[in-house]
């Protein structure tokens, strides 16, 4: 009987440890999840903070405190009135963008504010209000005369209807660096040995000048009033200087 009760005792007293022993794994997790969630919700208005803090890329292209009518179009925000009548003055009412500051005449800071601007769309604007690219791959001496699609995008102080970015075919119009002057001075002093067709690049037309002594003169000759009227340009297609 002794026995047994000494082994009952020693049963409860390993029980009682192996009960702390859980009792203490199980709460540490929830230490650290309240940890956790503590630190997850003291960080949340940080990057909440951070997110509104940020800003926009478009805001670099708006002069501050600056008169709001003379802002460029990517500053505001205006309804578009399509049913103005074309070629006429029309008013549009605008507001600025989120973080855009602008001031009136009297240099009160304002958000809504009106533009005067002509109804037209972007695409009929004239050449000198918006920039194309170039192209350097299209022949500019060719009868009829090349086009090539260019990418077409308004100058920033314009306004106007439509997309501010368009397709647009465009006349050939690039230069390699040759001038008219230089080459026809070639041709009236140095033609006969083909000087003028070396400088335009054209080296077989070149050899034959320089072999033949200029054709026995006749094609020194033509080749003055070819490149005196512009016929004869560059071999790579551009126009003259």
């Amino acid at each position: 009987l002794c026995g047994a009760a000494l082994f009952l005792s020693q049963l409860s007293v390993l029980s009682g440890r192996a009960g702390s022993l859980m009792t203490t794994k199980l709460s540490q997790p929830q230490s650290t999840l309240a940890k956790s969630l503590t630190s997850t919700s003291t960080n949340a208005p940080y990057f909440k903070a951070l997110e509104s803090t940020e800003i926009p890329p478009y805001v670099t292209n708006c002069p501050s405190n600056g008169l709001c009518s003379r802002l460029p179009p990517d500053c505001m925000t205006c309804n578009t009135n399509y049913s103005c009548i074309y070629g006429k003055t029309a008013t549009f009412d605008c507001k600025v963008k989120p973080h855009v500051h602008c001031v009136d005449e009297n240099n009160h800071e304002q958000e809504n504010f009106t533009i005067n601007m002509t109804c037209q769309f972007c695409w009929q604007l004239a050449t000198s209000d918006y920039v194309c690219t170039n192209s350097t791959n299209c022949m500019t001496v060719s009868c009829p005369r090349q086009r090539y699609n260019a990418t077409c995008t308004v100058r920033d102080h314009i306004h106007c209807l439509g997309n501010r970015v368009f397709p647009k075919m465009l006349y050939c119009n690039w230069t390699g660096g040759y001038k008219w002057s230089t080459a026809l001075a070639l041709s009236i002093t140095l033609g006969g040995f083909g000087a003028d067709r070396f400088y335009l690049g054209q080296w077989r037309e070149g050899l034959g000048k320089l072999f033949s002594f200029g054709g026995l003169g006749i094609w020194t000759l033509i080749d003055v009033l070819l490149i005196g009227v512009g016929y004869v340009g560059p071999a790579d297609g551009s126009l003259y200087i």
